[in-house]
């Protein structure tokens, strides 16, 4: 895994996401409204919503499909809820994000 640059904080709104296409899948990136970035597959693990079109709330996001919250930094659905996604590790230096992904296997969606 190598950390490959994504774009800036400026490329994505606050709560909210942008997207990474992978051969493994969509990754969607989110950004808190302090700023935080995460990253996680953007499939929900209950019905295999789009994450990304879902609401950013604290560290947190609900599925758009039916309201499932899932926790920005494991991944993890909370409350009484089960199900879980892939983390990817993400990494802020300035403006500019980055992802841990093999390289050649993204573009921007």
């Amino acid at each position: 895994m190598d950390w490959i640059e994504i774009g800036t904080i400026a490329d994505i709104p606050p709560r909210g996401a942008r997207c990474i296409v992978t051969p493994n899948g969509r990754i969607a990136v989110f950004r808190t409204a302090d700023d935080a970035v995460f990253a996680l597959d953007d499939r929900c693990p209950h019905k295999g919503g789009p994450l990304s079109q879902g609401i950013v709330h604290g560290k947190a996001v609900t599925c758009p499909l039916h309201n499932l919250v899932i926790s920005l930094d494991t991944g993890r659905a909370l409350g009484v809820d089960e199900g879980e996604v892939r983390t990817v590790p993400v990494k802020r230096e300035g403006d500019r994000l980055f992802l841990a992904l093999e390289i050649g296997t993204h573009r921007a969606a």
